[in-house]
């Protein structure tokens, strides 16, 4: 339980940046980011027909907050469940646990690198703290943004 009391007091953050469905800008916001030793930790792009969703989560989100406002990137900022795994074969445990819960996922995406060689994903989900408490119970660790940054 104090786990899951951490992960409510210091989220993960995501970011959604609507960036033009144009060649060359996802570029531009990596490179922005990168220039300015934000790391980024896990993303995934969902495409629309004017523009792209790029969903990230970053080691500074104060820094990459204030890039995306400096640079007229249109954003939203929102929490998500990060959770840490060893490797592919427990994805299975994670979603059992979820689904014994009844919690519906709207949507995941894997961290690029974590430390410690472990992985980890990032879960959008109904109620973040009932899944934190029945990843918890399986034996999942549920990330806080502070674990995350460098």
């Amino acid at each position: 339980m104090a786990e899951t009391s951490t992960v409510a007091h210091d989220p993960v953050k995501q970011f959604s940046a609507f960036v033009e469905n144009r060649v060359g800008r996802l570029h531009d916001l990596a490179r922005l980011l990168k220039d300015n030793n934000v790391h980024i930790m896990a993303i995934t792009v969902l495409d629309t027909t004017d523009s792209a969703i790029v969903r990230l989560i970053v080691d500074d989100p104060d820094k990459a907050r204030e890039l995306m406002i400096n640079n007229d990137y249109p954003y939203s900022e929102g929490n998500v469940l990060a959770v840490e795994i060893n490797d592919e074969s427990e994805l299975k445990g994670v979603l059992d646990a979820l689904f014994e819960a009844e919690i519906n996922v709207h949507y995941v995406y894997s961290f690029i690198k974590r430390p410690n060689f472990k992985s980890a994903l990032a879960l959008h989900v109904e109620d973040s703290d009932v899944a934190a408490q029945s990843l918890a119970q399986r034996g999942f660790r549920t990330l806080t943004q502070g674990e995350i940054s460098r």
